[in-house]
């Protein structure tokens, strides 16, 4: 009877571990449960996990049939497994991935024995948390207890991050001189852990002591490099990033995908379209520009430098193109006077390439504003809120309003104000403004005169545009007292 008791567990075990997804878990542990079949040390890690794991968008809540973490704790108080260092460590592990510290400190204090797993869970819970001085101080205790035998690279990352959150630079500079007496240099050994380490050191002391430590290292190898350069992205700016990827070239040193993707940004945020191009030769040569996204990158840089066609170039060749690759290139030639081809990407992507998110209807927006294609902006615009259920934003009404405004259709952009869920911001003021502007439309001009004062009377530049309006038709009285309200 035990052995096919076991033979019974067993199979629910595997079940468990197999299951598809969320739910699937959840119910085979449930039946397992109701077949009378006991669970066994290795059953609770496996369904722990699985209340870790985020059930898929849009799906219904759990019903009250469907074991809960309480439950499953609950359950393994009952079965004998509590000791169990993998059950007690995965338990931890749940509590603290659902943000619930205080529950996971409760299970990490309850826990006979501990692992590094226990120790990381609870201290990266309590860095999630916020607690990041409760975080450090169960480091020492892991040090002191253990030796340092309960501890990895994702501890001592989270330590790091902890010292970092809270400012602790001494307990941080503790811990690199501690693996550093024993032998470990955090920052040679992976692009994480270094990374950790360095950025401690900036948010505590700025990206300055971050370069002490960097400069003061005897040895550095591609791992730091590129630690160094994510570091400088985080914190020290552009000219940061491209003075260590000078230095990195010098010394031989190959970028990472990270490296790069932020290499190229400070590119962009420069300007420096040469040294682009050079960065972009280089990852022809080393076949980088396999990967999207860092050709996303890399169009972004040339769509933003003004050349549309260099970066449709990129984008053709990618072999793969995910979301991002395509509202990068629609956005880029939306905003470089290249509206038809936008749009006419835009629906390229609609056709099946891919489902547009709200930054791709941005995208195709811009493009239908800037080309003056109406008809197909207020196509665009109805069918994200009836077919995708997408929910505008106030940019894509913003969007809206600057088509309308730019065609004439002020009473149709003023009454789409009217009917708008959120407050106008000052941009879509201006832009109806610059359209009565344009048209002459003084009345829709006066009407917004009042309405801005009452919700945003601090925008005084409506007085200006609003003088100007008056001006054009010859109303010169109504410009001195504009003015005089100025």
């Amino acid at each position: 009877m035990a052995a096919r008791g076991a033979t019974a567990t067993h199979h629910y075990n595997v079940l468990i571990r197999r299951a598809a997804g969320y739910r699937d878990l959840l119910l085979a542990f449930r039946v397992m449960l109701r077949a009378g079949v006991a669970p066994d040390h290795f059953t609770f890690p496996f369904a722990l996990k699985a209340l870790t794991k985020t059930a898929p968008h849009g799906s219904p809540p759990p019903s009250p049939q469907e074991p809960t973490l309480g439950c499953l704790h609950a359950q393994l108080a009952k079965s004998g497994h509590a000791a169990d260092v993998y059950a007690a460590s995965a338990l931890v592990h749940a509590y603290a991935s659902r943000g619930d510290a205080a529950s996971a400190r409760a299970a990490f204090d309850a826990a006979p024995h501990r692992n590094v797993v226990t120790w990381t869970a609870m201290i990266a819970g309590h860095v999630a948390a916020g607690e990041a001085r409760e975080a450090v101080a169960l480091f020492r205790e892991a040090m002191a207890g253990s030796g340092g035998r309960e501890i990895n690279a994702i501890t001592v990352a989270q330590v790091m991050a902890a010292c970092a959150q809270c400012g602790d630079v001494e307990s941080g500079r503790w811990v690199h001189a501690t693996l550093r007496a024993w032998g470990v240099e955090p920052v040679l050994e992976n692009v994480a852990l270094a990374t950790a380490v360095l950025d401690m050191y900036a948010r505590c002391g700025g990206i300055r002591a971050a370069f002490q430590v960097f400069d003061a290292m005897s040895l550095r190898n591609e791992i730091s490099w590129n630690a160094m350069v994510e570091v400088c992205s985080r914190h020290g700016g552009s000219d940061k990033v491209l003075e260590v990827f000078a230095r990195m070239h010098a010394a031989a040193m190959k970028p990472d995908k990270v490296a790069w993707l932020s290499i190229l940004r400070a590119c962009t945020s420069k300007g420096d379209t040469v040294l682009g191009q050079g960065v972009h030769a280089y990852l022809e040569k080393t076949n980088g520009c396999r990967d999207v996204a860092v050709c996303t990158s890399l169009m972004d840089m040339y769509s933003k430098s003004g050349n549309a066609q260099g970066a449709l170039q990129i984008f053709r060749c990618l072999e793969v193109k995910d979301l991002m690759a395509w509202t990068s290139m629609i956005i880029g030639l939306a905003k470089h006077g290249h509206g038809s081809d936008a749009v006419s990407l835009f629906n390229q992507m609609e056709l099946g390439a891919a489902a547009p998110d709200h930054v791709a209807f941005l995208g195709v927006l811009i493009a239908c504003s800037h080309a003056g294609m109406v008809d197909e902006g207020k196509k665009y615009f109805n069918s994200m809120k009836a077919i995708y259920r997408i929910k505008p934003t106030i940019k894509h009404y913003g969007c809206m309003i600057d088509l309308l405004s730019r065609a004439g259709q002020l009473v149709e952009a003023e009454g789409m104000i009217q009917l708008m869920p959120i407050q106008p911001s000052i941009t879509i003021w201006g832009s109806m403004l610059n359209g009565c502007k344009l048209y002459g439309r003084v009345d829709i001009a006066e009407r917004i005169e009042r309405q801005v004062a009452e919700f945003n009377p601090q925008f005084g530049a409506i007085y200006v545009v609003l003088s100007n309006i008056y001006a054009g038709v010859g109303r010169w009285h109504a410009v001195e007292q504009t003015r005089w309200s100025m």
